[in-house]
């Protein structure tokens, strides 16, 4: 996994979300929690589908993608993928962090040697090891819906995001970056509603 200021990526997230016009009127922090469970239940779905990016393409991926047919490379290679909606759904706590200037020094890289040294992520990764893909996704989407501040649940859904991806191996920050840079060349609001 990449090294990163996990406060960097979180005011990236915010301002992609800002200029994309997901913040032009307030909503509730239930709003933005809801559509981070659509993006696991997306990811549940690419799973049941068996879509994933596979890693040993990324070398290839990164030198097709130098080109300027980056948006169809991304369609083609990583769109709707787990390793997608995995990100996708890590960006959107990014950005609720951002809106609600929630601090992620705590959570810094690097999360790997984190999760081997600190005991609450070695605790609950654990855990997490001992889960099916979909009992995970269950697991972080109870966080969500928890009763704990934002504060907490963004910071823990963010950690179980993180280590849901090292048990499937993903290097998580890699597709967070190239989703975001996909999602720079979108239309307001991605052409949704909301």
């Amino acid at each position: 996994m990449s090294r990163i200021d996990l406060n960097t990526l979180r005011d990236r997230a915010y301002k992609c979300a800002c200029e994309h016009g997901f913040h032009d009127q307030e909503r509730s922090n239930e709003h933005f929690l809801c559509l981070v469970v659509s993006e696991l239940m997306e990811a549940v779905e690419s799973d049941r589908k068996g879509k994933h990016f596979p890693a040993d393409e990324i070398e290839e991926y990164n030198n097709l993608q130098k080109g300027k047919f980056y948006i169809s490379v991304f369609k083609n290679y990583i769109k709707d993928t787990v390793e997608d909606e995995l990100a996708d759904a890590v960006i959107r706590l990014l950005d609720l962090s951002g809106l609600r200037d929630i601090d992620l020094s705590a959570l810094q890289e690097p999360l790997i040697d984190k999760f081997n040294i600190d005991p609450e992520f070695i605790s609950w990764k654990s855990q997490l090891e001992n889960m099916s893909f979909t009992e995970r996704i269950f697991f972080m989407c109870s966080i969500l819906t928890s009763e704990i501040s934002i504060n907490g649940i963004v910071k823990s859904a963010i950690m179980i995001g993180f280590l849901n991806a090292d048990i499937l191996g993903i290097d998580l920050l890699w597709h967070i970056d190239q989703k975001m840079k996909y999602n720079e060349f979108r239309p307001a609001l991605h052409g949704k509603k909301y």
